[in-house]
């Protein structure tokens, strides 16, 4: 059974919404709010798979709400009375966005869908990762730059390049720019899959396509997009071991 938060500022929006998803019997409400800043705390504390998301609330929106979520992002079904923000919703990869009053109908669909998705990602586990506090390379992040924002599972992102207090971020054709530095993503991203190459690279050993020698006893890797990532020479013995059968 899916884990889910209500974050709406409407109480009695809440409760219907509660009403309906209860209905359903395949997703349970752990909390609930109307305080987008005490739902961030309910977030980190429940973890939850999903959260149903209202959009325009007092004080921080709910796209600006998803921007503080630290580390792995839930799954998100947007529900609100206003159209407008329907395009920005699915450039964020919401799984769907209802408009109030809610149709059961409707959000029987958006729950399955993200069932499926959840069954995905976690059918790409390796058990053998154990239990840990750092992202798994099937989870999702939520990334903001400007008035843009995306959902991004990290299997999909290549490479983060280290720029000043910020750090690019590369996935398919986007390349962000992000509030957070690389010894901080260090710590959150599994060692696993993510391998720190320099001071200014965290590059996804999934996407390595070849590594050549460099200069200076380093190593060169080239990504199977083209992109070429030098890695120091303390941290290429390190990538050799690693690599090594």
């Amino acid at each position: 059974m899916l884990r889910a938060i209500i974050i709406d500022d409407e109480r009695l929006a809440r409760q219907e919404v509660r009403r309906l998803v209860e209905d359903l019997g395949t997703v349970q409400i752990v909390a609930e709010s109307g305080k987008p800043q005490e739902a961030l705390g309910l977030i980190d504390r429940e973890n939850p798979d999903l959260i149903f998301l209202d959009i325009k609330m007092p004080g921080m929106n709910g796209f600006e709400m998803l921007d503080e979520i630290s580390g792995k992002a839930p799954e998100v079904i947007f529900i609100t009375a206003y159209d407008e923000f329907t395009l920005k919703a699915f450039e964020v990869n919401a799984l769907d966005y209802l408009m109030k009053p809610v149709e059961t109908e409707r959000l029987a669909e958006a729950v399955e869908k993200v069932s499926k998705r959840i069954e995905k990602r976690m059918a790409q586990v390796d058990e053998t990762e154990g239990s840990s506090d750092r992202l798994d390379i099937s989870d999702q992040v939520f990334l903001k730059d400007g008035d843009k924002c995306w959902f991004v599972e990290l299997e999909k992102i290549r490479l983060f390049e280290s720029e000043g207090n910020y750090v690019r971020v590369y996935f398919e054709e986007s390349r962000p720019l992000i509030l957070k530095s690389l010894n901080a993503l260090t710590d959150r991203l599994s060692e696993k899959f993510f391998f720190r190459a320099s001071r200014k690279h965290i590059l996804n050993l999934r996407w390595i396509d070849r590594v050549e020698t460099w200069f200076n006893g380093g190593l060169l890797v080239i990504l199977k997009d083209g992109t070429k990532v030098e890695v120091s020479r303390r941290q290429s013995v390190k990538l050799k071991e690693m690599m090594a059968l």
